[in-house]
């Protein structure tokens, strides 16, 4: 689950005159975000940066919002599969350096998106949805341990998806602690054992 997804990740590029305005909007959203931060987002830099005219980034997107929610729904059409490493322990490690790597990168969009998202009701939403979609791919690293015999069936899989990842936002994101190259092996190692010991066995 890349929850928080690298900026080659939400850039879908599909063909035609129209899909590429799109790409060079967003990209201009995200370098807008990067760079100055959601209170000087603007249609009028936005389109300034992407080499439109205003009139079509409101016609298509009308607001700030619009543009925003347009930034996650392109990440959402990304087709991402998480890494099948061959044990629960390094599915969940290369999900957790795939954050870690988005989240300390310089000029991160990822946590760009994040902050907006306390920001923007609308950003807020489309944000959670993002993440819906991202647990949801994921489950496969639990249905591949149940399948190899690591895990016992019944399990819950969010829960000990949420548990794996949410080290990583804490550091990152809450704390902004200096990055540490154990960390997604060491979260990872921590979800594993507690697993495998119940910790997210669903009740009979």
């Amino acid at each position: 689950m890349n929850s928080a997804p690298s900026p080659d990740q939400l850039r879908p590029r599909p063909g035609g005159r129209t899909a590429r305005i799109r790409d060079q909007v967003l990209d201009a959203v995200r370098a807008e975000l990067t760079e100055h931060g959601y209170d000087a987002l603007t249609v009028d830099a936005v389109a300034a940066r992407a080499g439109v005219h205003r009139t079509t980034v409101y016609r298509r997107w009308r607001d700030v919002g619009g543009l925003i929610t347009d930034v996650f729904a392109a990440a959402s059409d990304m087709e991402w599969h998480p890494r099948d490493t061959g044990t629960l322990r390094g599915d969940l490690a290369a999900l957790n350096q795939e954050i870690q790597d988005s989240l300390t990168e310089e000029s991160s969009i990822a946590v760009a998106l994040i902050a907006v998202s306390f920001r923007s009701a609308e950003a807020a939403g489309a944000l959670r949805s993002l993440w819906e979609d991202r647990y949801a791919q994921s489950e496969i690293i639990i249905e591949r341990a149940i399948g190899r015999g690591e895990l016992a069936p019944h399990i819950d899989a969010r829960a000990l998806l949420v548990a794996a990842t949410a080290p990583l936002y804490h550091q990152l994101v809450l704390l902004r602690t200096p990055p540490d190259p154990q960390l997604a092996n060491h979260a990872a190692a921590t979800a594993t054992l507690a697993a495998q010991a119940g910790a997210f066995d669903n009740p009979a």
